[in-house]
């Protein structure tokens, strides 16, 4: 029976450890997200970086290391500070490869009509090629589209997954579409 015991002990204080640990990683890990909202620059909208070897100026070094999808609010063209971020990287990578094109792709999951989405999802278009423009990317470098509901990523009722359908995606191409 007190061998039990000892037993018992162990356990508890086993359990005991792993939940000062457990909360220890939550808290630190709400530490961080609260220090990544208040700094955009610290938000990636790119896929995440580290042991990916990709060749410099190819398409893949744009979606690997700079980002090509920037996101917008409900039923808005606005950018916002991460938004910016990511566009002031696309601008840096365009301007140093001035051989690539840009096919500006804006989508919408937004209420409204078919007609109203799709000129939402223009002007988001509008509003990322005249930004990298604004940063010295020329504009006939540029074509902007707006497909509406077209290419959703996901056909959803909740917000978190309808938001990743109010984006605008950068495409480099090497040829201008017709």
């Amino acid at each position: 029976m007190r061998q039990g015991r000892g037993n018992l002990v162990w356990k508890c204080a086993a359990l005991g450890a792993c939940a000062i640990v457990v909360a220890a990683c939550a808290s630190s890990q709400a530490r961080q997200g609260a220090s990544l909202s208040s700094d955009p620059s610290l938000v990636s909208t790119g896929p995440p970086e580290g042991g990916v070897n990709v060749q410099s100026g190819s398409e893949e070094d744009f979606i690997v290391n700079v980002g090509r999808r920037t996101f917008f609010g409900e039923g808005s063209a606005a950018l916002d500070e991460t938004a910016k971020v990511t566009l002031d990287k696309q601008a840096l990578w365009l301007n140093q490869h001035p051989q690539w094109k840009v096919k500006v792709q804006g989508f919408a999951d937004d209420p409204g009509t078919t007609a109203e989405q799709k000129a939402l999802s223009q002007k988001r278009a509008e509003a990322v090629r005249d930004y990298l423009a604004s940063k010295g990317v020329s504009p006939d470098r540029m074509k902007a589209k707006g497909y509406g509901r077209d290419r959703l990523v996901g056909d959803c009722a909740d917000i978190e997954c309808q938001a990743q359908n109010r984006r605008v995606i950068t495409n480099p191409q090497e040829e201008p579409d017709s």
